[in-house]
């Protein structure tokens, strides 16, 4: 599928031009929130001083990671690898990552007032990941973590997973989320041929689980039952369990049911080119609420 990433004025469309990448990996059957690196620590792309990306970044970054190979997890702009001492390797292409800002913009009103107002709009800037740089720190490449040992239980995960205090009932054939009754069901964890993948199921039946009126309130749990918003469900709680899991340490790609809705997920991303966007803010909301749930450190302390 190709479509025009460029507005009228010739500008790139930020919002088309990302959509149209996922809209390539998935039909390449490639799915762009997979980690491409194995860790035991935070999975996720990560600034100069260490800050992980949040949203719709963490995407793009782990598509450009996947598609050039790199290892490091690290991205800066020029000017902060030349602060460091280092130099960007000539010829290298930068990944465009994004934000959003505002104007105010005043409008006139029917009755010859003025009315202030704050617009939206996407800005981006290119950074580069510290594998196209020469003279960074050893930091900033480092060795990549041996992947994490397949046990009965994962411990962290299984305290994070408590500390939710989400009603969770083991046993049947069956992963889903109940938002009438509010409740998780899942099979028992030896019923998986990895123990990673019972964990990412489970966060992606938590990322339906933040949407019950009582959490985040999410109109898609609301309006489940339409062929349209259960698309756009599942692809929240998709990112949602990707950003949880990264953040856990442990392999998201192991879940494999995803891939009966990547039609689905086609035909909402190819209908509206700022869906990936909100749906990656959702999911990195969905996932902040989980880890808001987990004690403090002075309260583990406590």
């Amino acid at each position: 599928m190709t479509t025009n990433s460029k507005t009228s004025t010739g500008r790139v469309d930020l919002y088309q031009s990302v959509t149209d990448a996922i809209i390539a990996e998935l039909e390449f059957g490639l799915k762009p929130w997979k980690r491409p690196w194995k860790t035991t620590g935070a999975g996720f792309p990560l600034r100069h001083n260490g800050q992980p990306y949040r949203g719709i970044n963490t995407l793009v970054l782990w598509m450009t990671m996947t598609a050039k190979g790199y290892t490091s997890p690290y991205f800066m702009t020029y000017r902060q690898a030349a602060a460091l001492g280092a130099q960007v390797r000539k010829g290298e292409k930068a990944a465009t990552v994004t934000y959003s800002d505002t104007i105010r913009r005043k409008t006139e009103q029917p009755d010859g007032g003025e009315e202030e107002r704050s617009i939206w709009f996407l800005k981006s800037y290119a950074v580069f990941n510290a594998g196209q740089i020469d003279g960074l720190p050893a930091q900033y490449h480092p060795t990549q973590q041996p992947a994490m040992a397949s046990v009965e239980h994962i411990a962290h995960a299984d305290a994070f997973i408590a500390h939710t205090r989400a009603d969770i009932r083991l046993g049947g054939e069956r992963a889903f989320y109940l938002p009438t009754l509010d409740y998780i069901r899942m099979p028992e964890l030896e019923r998986f041929v990895y123990p990673e993948a019972f964990y990412a199921t489970l966060a992606h039946e938590l990322g339906h689980w933040t949407g019950h009126p009582s959490r985040l309130n999410r109109e898609t749990i609301i309006k489940r039952h339409s062929e349209e918003a259960q698309a756009i469900e599942e692809i929240l709680a998709e990112l949602t369990a990707a950003f949880t899991c990264a953040s856990l340490g442990i392999d998201h790609d192991l879940r494999q049911d995803s891939t009966a809705y990547i039609g689905s997920w086609l035909k909402v991303l190819a209908s509206d080119r700022k869906f990936i966007f909100v749906a990656a803010a959702h999911a990195q909301r969905a996932c902040d609420f989980l880890w808001s749930l987990q004690p403090t450190a002075a309260e583990q302390v406590a």
